[in-house]
């Protein structure tokens, strides 16, 4: 293996790993539903995104030079299914009205605002 690809493969490792690093405590420290749910689906989905490019390179400069073809169909999976589940997922939150922490409510129905009366 080149310089190059080795160079290439540690930088997206670590960078992969910060954005995971980062989703998680995304997930861990965010206040309510929502915004955890930003956090996983958009710095998680990077981090893993470049970990299995890596990952491709990795296999595809060792002995056999072919080119590795299950990271990028995992990675084409990924980023396609992430986005939709949390949509879905944000969709039911909003659905279900799920409270923030200080318990007021996320939106309110039609039914439930107040009159002009």
């Amino acid at each position: 293996m080149s310089t190059a690809a080795e160079s290439t493969v540690a930088a997206l490792v670590v960078l992969g790993a910060l954005f995971v690093l980062l989703g998680s405590i995304g997930l861990a420290r965010l206040p309510d539903f929502l915004t955890r749910l930003h956090g996983p689906t958009k710095a998680t989905t990077l981090g893993v995104g470049a970990l299995l490019l890596a990952s491709a390179i990795f296999f595809s400069t060792g002995a056999n030079t072919g080119i590795s073809l299950h990271e990028l169909a995992i990675l084409f999976f990924l980023f396609i299914t992430a986005p939709v589940t949390a949509h879905l997922l944000a969709k039911a939150a909003l659905h279900r009205q799920v409270t923030r922490r200080d318990d007021e409510p996320r939106s309110t129905t039609a039914t439930e605002r107040p009159s002009g009366s």
